[in-house]
This record gives structure tokens, C-alpha cells and sequence, in this order.
């Protein structure tokens, strides 16, 4: 049974004009899920579907055998889903980091020697565990963004939802994420992340592409970015790697049709040296 099951889900926030449309796909534990689309192709409304900020007009979203059309378990929803914005800012609301961290499992009503596991476990998850007591407003974007994180963290979530949480970072605060979203997955933390950064999509198990509120495209990052002609329809590009793989084949060097990473693109340019 899946972590997570979004099925036949629905919305509108205006009636007779659907922002979501007959939406299903599934999440496992552990899994990084990419959801990629132009703006307003419903992928912010989604994620608030998700940790139940939202409620489907129709249709069903379960986590953890736990349903959204039981408006009893809401609250069981939205402990195993936590939502980490755009603007790390919005979401910092101590002076102290460790303060911060706690204001979450104090509100739940944790012990305080529980609470200090979680801030432990919070900290060393982002690899923040040397800025307990440190001042949010003198942390880079990065930083605040790994601190934003671990104030979800801390409570104990199975799926961390990412919303933008890269849009407002410099390339470095973005891999510092990145190394965040690893070190969750190993811990079984399933990942979905919002994004218009392909560089991240193409790192995700599965990526899913919203167009008018409905799924265009979905699959591997290899089966979707082989999809070209549906993309550049979309207005969506390859990563930067499936762009420069593209210009060296057409210059001639011998490159295979499916490489769209990083790694991939240094491989072939390896094979070729």
C-alpha cells in the first residue's frame, strides 16, 4: 500500500472553473516525487490538497490509511505531511533556532525531553546541528531554508512537501537543499518537490507534469524528458545537461538520445575523450 494516494482528486476554488481535474498518482516511502508546470497549472494547490490546508471538492487523498474525506483525521494528515514554502522568512518565527524548532512539538504538547530529541534529530538531519543558538535573520537563504526544514522535521513527518523551497536560492543554497532532500530519503522520508528548476526534477524517481490542472506527462525523469515535442508544447525545457547533449549531437559528437544529467552528460563526454 502506497505511503500516500492522491485519487481522482478535484478542486476549484471558483465555481465552474476547476483548478485540479481527476488528478491520481501514488508515493511510496522513501520515494522523491517531482512535480514540474508552467505557472498556474494548479502545482501549489496540489501541495496544499496534500497536508489538508486544502480539501478535494471531489475525489480522495490518503496517507498512512488515513483519508481526506474523514474530516476527523485532518489532523493525522497534516502531522505526516509537512509543507516547507518558498520564503523561508514566512516560516521563522523565533529569535533562537532551537526555539523555532520547538514551536512545533511544543504545540502538540510533546515533553520537553522529547522535544530535545527532535530538535537533536531536526538539526542533524539539515546538518545544521552548530547553529542551535543562532539568530534566523543572520543565517544565508540557504541556511534559513535548512532551518525552515528541520522546524517540519521536527515533527516526525513520513512526507516532506517542498514548495518552491529552492526559487528564492542561489545554485549553492539549492544543493544544500538537495543534500537535505538525500538525507531524508535514506530515512525513509518520502520527498515531493514543487519545482521549476529541471537541474532538480531530473534527481526525483518520478516526475509529474500539471498542465491546466491535469496530468500531461508522467514518469521517470528519463521517460518524461524523452517526451521533447509534449515539453516544448508545455513551454517546459530539458535540464541544462539534456540541452547541452542536444547542441553536441547536433555538432555531430556521438551522444545517446536519453541523457538528460549531470552525471550522464560527463560520462559521455568521458567515453568520447
Amino acid at each position: 500500500m502506497p505511503l500516500l494516494e492522491v485519487k481522482n482528486v478535484s478542486f476549484s476554488y471558483v465555481k465552474n472553473k476547476q483548478t485540479l481535474k481527476d488528478v491520481s498518482f501514488s508515493v511510496e516511502k522513501g520515494e522523491f516525487l517531482a512535480i514540474i508546470g508552467h505557472n498556474g497549472s494548479g502545482k501549489s494547490t496540489l501541495a496544499k490538497l496534500l497536508n489538508g490546508l486544502l480539501k478535494p471538492n471531489s475525489g480522495e487523498i490518503i496517507v498512512d490509511g488515513y483519508s481526506s474525506s474523514d474530516k476527523n483525521a485532518v489532523f493525522e494528515i497534516r502531522k505526516r505531511v509537512g509543507m516547507v514554502f518558498q520564503n523561508p522568512d514566512n516560516q521563522l518565527i523565533a529569535s533562537i533556532v532551537e526555539d523555532d524548532i520547538a514551536f512545533g512539538p511544543e504545540n502538540l504538547g510533546l515533553p520537553r525531553e522529547e522535544i530535545g530529541k527532535r530538535i537533536d534529530f531536526a538539526l542533524k538531519a539539515v546538518g545544521m546541528q552548530d547553529f542551535r543558538k543562532a539568530t534566523p535573520e543572520r543565517l544565508s537563504g540557504g541556511q534559513k531554508q535548512r532551518i525552515a526544514i528541520a522546524g517540519v522535521l521536527a515533527l516526525m513527518p513520513q512526507v516532506l512537501v517542498l514548495d518552491e523551497s529552492t526559487a528564492m536560492l542561489d545554485p549553492e543554497g539549492r544543493k544544500e537543499i538537495a543534500e537535505v532532500v538525500d538525507n531524508l530519503r535514506e530515512k525513509g522520508v518520502a520527498v515531493i518537490a514543487i519545482t521549476h528548476y529541471m537541474e532538480e526534477a531530473v534527481k526525483a524517481d518520478k516526475i509529474l507534469v500539471l498542465d491546466r490542472g491535469e496530468i500531461a506527462l508522467s514518469g521517470t525523469p528519463k521517460e518524461v524528458f524523452a517526451k521533447k515535442s509534449e515539453l516544448d508544447a508545455l513551454n517546459l525545457e530539458l535540464p541544462l545537461a539534456g540541452i547541452i547533449a542536444d547542441k553536441l549531437r547536433a555538432r555531430g559528437l556521438n551522444i545517446a538520445d536519453d541523457v538528460v544529467s549531470d552525471a550522464e552528460l560527463a560520462g559521455a563526454l568521458w567515453k568520447l575523450l
